[in-house]
């Protein structure tokens, strides 16, 4: 069971590499990166290059680490008990499993993706620890032990907004996806636009890079935002010449695509300023 990519995603060897060294040593892949780089979107071609089924946890700053396990509804079940329902008998009726409990009961390995760790409570991923590490957990209103019956691949994805523990870092493989290369990046564009034309992507390239490397820049442009600025590009049917700037108009065309923030706008917009106040008069 071999991960090497897939058409719609171009893996660099050191991602393929460190992939398959997660899935051989049976340890949660955790993954970090720049937004926007394909960290969610990696699982999901892993789950489809090896055939197999993916259960994706999406985290948020409110998620708890038992809403993985399972959750139990005793609201519910005081309210049936007083109504006189049947059901309230067993316990079981308002047990809601969660996403780990889903993919350990699962009778064939799955891809568990764990999206954006650390989102979540300081505490969340020290909550996870055993039960990712053992591939268990007990269940107390029933008594049961829950234990996977084939080991899941765990991917987590993180956008190293805030730490995470030594103590889960240390039951990880990690992987950092450095934002591509020029070169890596003309290939995932030739995935997703196939056929562009050279010069424009090379122009549009240029410019996208440059920009990136702008001194002050809050937020960088990410891949999946250049992505849908050629896309512009392209619906808008736009020439290399139609990308060129001056020092007057710094601000790249169609730049909502790239810029998200009003100080990065206000930023191209100073340095436009300042070039035409530095332009010799006439």
């Amino acid at each position: 069971m071999k991960f090497q990519g897939t058409d719609a995603y171009v893996a660099t060897d050191d991602l393929k590499v460190a992939v398959n060294a997660a899935v051989a040593l049976e340890r949660p892949l955790l993954v970090k990166g720049e937004p926007g780089t394909g960290k969610t979107e990696l699982a999901r071609q892993v789950s489809q290059a090896l055939g197999l089924r993916m259960i994706e946890w999406n985290i948020k700053s409110t998620t708890k680490a038992q809403q993985g396990l399972y959750e139990y509804d005793a609201v519910s079940r005081l309210r049936d008990s007083q109504l006189g329902e049947e059901r309230v008998h067993d316990v079981k009726n308002y047990i809601k499993k969660g996403k780990l409990w889903t993919a350990f009961e699962a009778d064939e390995k799955v891809v568990l993706l764990i999206d954006e760790i650390d989102k979540a409570d300081i505490e969340f991923p020290n909550d996870l620890l055993q039960e990712l590490d053992k591939m268990e957990f007990h269940v107390y209103e029933t008594g049961e032990t829950i234990k996977a019956k084939v080991r899941p691949i765990v991917i987590i994805t993180s956008n190293n907004e805030k730490e995470l523990p030594d103590a889960f870092l240390r039951r990880c493989f990690f992987h950092y996806i450095r934002f591509p290369e020029p070169e890596v990046m003309k290939q995932i564009v030739e995935v997703h636009h196939p056929g562009i034309k050279e010069k424009l992507l090379t122009t549009a390239l240029t410019q996208f890079y440059e920009i990136r490397e702008t001194a002050g820049l809050k937020k960088k442009p990410s891949t999946s935002e250049v992505l849908d600025w050629l896309k512009l590009l392209l619906a808008e049917d736009m020439t290399p010449e139609d990308l060129k700037r001056d020092g007057a108009n710094a601000l790249p065309k169609l730049h909502g695509a790239l810029l998200k923030n009003e100080q990065d706008v206000h930023l191209f917009e100073r340095l436009a300023f300042m070039a035409r106040s530095q332009q010799p008069r006439r």
